[in-house]
């Protein structure tokens, strides 16, 4: 797949971009090297392969889950303009 110069002014539209002619023809070469390398890789066969969540094979570091800091919601919400029953209240937005 390649694009046009007909493409990139419609993307420059939809995108309310405007360029001249040398910026038009580099997005245009820089866009098509990117979508060559997106169909040479497409084109590698990946039957059997097993999808991976991450490129490095790393344990996660784990911690306990404790508590490690104070309770400060009273002293929050004396600086709010509205509480009622520990909770914040806001000005209704949504009819």
């Amino acid at each position: 797949m390649s694009l046009t110069p007909q493409d990139i002014h419609r993307l420059g539209e939809l995108a309310r971009i405007s360029f001249d002619e040398s910026e038009q023809a580099e997005l245009l070469a820089k866009l098509n090297q990117v979508f060559d390398i997106i169909e040479r890789l497409r084109a590698v066969d990946t039957t059997g392969v097993v999808p991976m969540t991450h490129p490095q094979v790393a344990p996660l570091r784990q911690r306990e889950d404790e508590v490690t800091e104070a309770d400060q919601r009273e002293a929050n919400q004396e600086n709010a303009p509205a509480v009622q029953s520990g909770l914040y209240l806001v000005p209704r937005v949504v009819e």
